[in-house]
């Protein structure tokens, strides 16, 4: 029998093409607004001066230091800056770092935000915002966080990395995969991610072939988008509750986390969670975990969180911190288990369901 659901549609405008990313300006005068404030890493500061220049006079600040899990400290120097040119909107442009100084900053002052998306975060299209102060990330949601307007071209992410795309793109499948076991999942929301899953399945190969094939970049463009309406629609669970304490406390690079514990995570929820993980199950055989682990090595992503510099010291004090606030999730979170699958994901091991 269909079950009851709720099912709450997301606000925000997505402009999907090659070549949108010449629409900055008209959306920038949509929204009502005449000075933006652009945000990007150091690593597109090229990228972000060169949209600058489109703009014109349109633009009013750049800011290219936004940091990984969105440091308190950067977003106080990024607000001041914002303040200090007169800005009255943000254009980020980027991935999860970027998209999240810019949500921090209209968390805190309501300013409109326009998001350029070049990988495949998903984040672009939720109220949710990760912020790190002293080793602790800890995440708030509201509506001032989503953005308005999402562009999404393929033209731009054809120059991404074949090992950041394939990170990014394994962090989208894990928001759709705990989007399927989530307490208020309903049927819109697990179709959604389903295809989300299977768009990012047959992209990410495609990708690692040829970088510049366009039609694979959108398919991953149009996967993530998909991943990320099912993150910002339900609640997320154990995998990314393990992923925020390790980038938090441990500073891991937030996408290679997410690529490495989603098989372990999956694994874990397998039997619990059964009948809602099936139809993502049988895009890999029937086995969900071991299909998603067979995956992440056939396109050379990271696979032991030792590779990323952890070391095995910080699984007990990771571990401890897991369980410390309750959370929902299909089977029961506990200290020894949570040990258990962080040891497989930091040896890399194959997980058995």
């Amino acid at each position: 029998m269909m079950r009851d659901f709720v099912y709450q549609v997301a606000p925000s405008r997505v402009i999907f093409g090659p070549g949108t990313l010449a629409q900055v300006d008209a959306e920038i005068e949509r929204l009502g607004c005449k000075r933006a404030f652009l945000l990007s890493t150091s690593f597109q500061a090229a990228d972000l001066a060169a949209l600058a220049n489109q703009l014109g006079p349109l633009a009013a600040g750049q800011f290219t230091d936004a940091t990984m899990h969105t440091p308190l400290a950067v977003t106080a120097r990024a607000l001041a800056a914002y303040d200090a040119c007169g800005a009255d909107c943000i254009v980020a442009l980027g991935g999860g770092s970027t998209i999240g100084l810019g949500k921090a900053i209209a968390y805190r002052n309501d300013a409109p935000q326009i998001v350029v998306a070049t990988t495949y975060a998903g984040s672009e299209v939720t109220d949710i915002l990760g912020q790190t102060e002293d080793g602790v990330k800890s995440t708030v949601r509201g509506p001032k966080i989503r953005p308005e307007v999402v562009i999404y071209d393929p033209t731009l992410t054809t120059g991404l990395p074949i090992a950041m795309s394939v990170a990014s793109g394994l962090n989208a499948m894990a928001h759709a995969v705990e989007g399927l076991y989530a307490p208020d999942a309903n049927p819109v929301t697990s179709l959604l991610a389903v295809e989300g899953i299977r768009a990012l399945r047959d992209a990410l190969p495609a990708i690692t072939r040829d970088p510049a094939d366009i039609d694979a970049r959108g398919e991953a463009l149009y996967g993530s988008w998909l991943c990320g309406v099912v993150l910002g629609s339900v609640a997320m669970s154990l995998h990314h509750k393990l992923c925020h304490t390790l980038g938090g406390s441990c500073d891991l690079p937030h996408a290679e986390t997410h690529a490495i514990l989603l098989p372990h995570s999956a694994a874990y929820n397998a039997a619990a969670a059964h009948d809602a993980l099936a139809p993502a199950a049988a895009l890999f055989g029937g086995d969900l975990a071991g299909g998603l682990h067979d995956l992440a090595r056939s396109l050379g992503a990271p696979l032991a969180l030792k590779d990323l510099g952890l070391a095995r010291d910080d699984l007990d004090r990771v571990a401890d911190m897991a369980v410390k606030n309750p959370y929902a999730n299909p089977r029961p979170v506990t200290r020894d288990g949570i040990l258990a699958l962080l040891t497989r994901a930091y040896d890399g091991t194959r997980p058995a369901t």
